[in-house]
């Protein structure tokens, strides 16, 4: 319960002007997330979209970015076509979507989300857009009445997702992992 005391307690108005925009709005709708964001000295409108048409190999593109090892894309394909939600952040060029940020969640549609596969293309990183890809996530599967959501993080961005509320061993539950030898 303090994850959420501390995540709603903190959350911006620019993020609540955002959710109220999102509730409007078909999730399929692309939302402008950030006007005039300047990448490269070039002036880019930063979009958000919800469960919107995934390109698996700009997706796959926008992984290889970060450095993170490659999955079949069939397998891929699968675990977004499952997902609960999905999220993407991208601008346009030329009437072409560019893929520059994603993330997903899976749920049993009641009580538990996991968010999965959080990315945010280097070259727009440091910029707020990944906190703001995770408030969204998080808006919407509360606006689902989700009480529990939980992730997995590499160590190196364990931080943060502490500065998002996110605690480790909540209560001391220690998660278990089975994997085939």
């Amino acid at each position: 319960m303090a994850f959420w005391k501390f995540f709603f307690k903190h959350d911006s108005s620019f993020a609540s002007s955002l959710s109220t925009q999102l509730e409007k709005q078909n999730l399929t709708d692309k939302i402008l997330l950030v006007k005039h964001l300047e990448n490269r000295g070039t002036v880019v409108n930063i979009y958000l979209s919800f469960n919107s048409h995934i390109n698996l190999y700009e997706l796959e593109k926008l992984c290889d970015s970060v450095g993170w090892v490659r999955r079949p894309l069939k397998k891929v394909k699968i675990a977004i076509d499952n997902s609960f939600l999905t999220a993407a952040l991208f601008y346009e060029q030329n009437k072409k979507k560019i893929l520059i940020g994603f993330a997903r969640a899976t749920s049993d549609t009641s009580f538990n989300a996991t968010i999965w596969d959080v990315v945010i293309h280097p070259e727009f990183q440091g910029q707020g857009l990944g906190k703001i890809l995770m408030a969204q996530i998080v808006k919407q599967l509360r606006h689902q009445d989700i009480n529990t959501i939980t992730l997995f993080a590499d160590p190196h961005v364990v931080t943060f997702y502490k500065h998002l509320g996110f605690i480790t061993d909540p209560d001391g539950v220690k998660g278990m992992f089975w994997y085939p030898l």
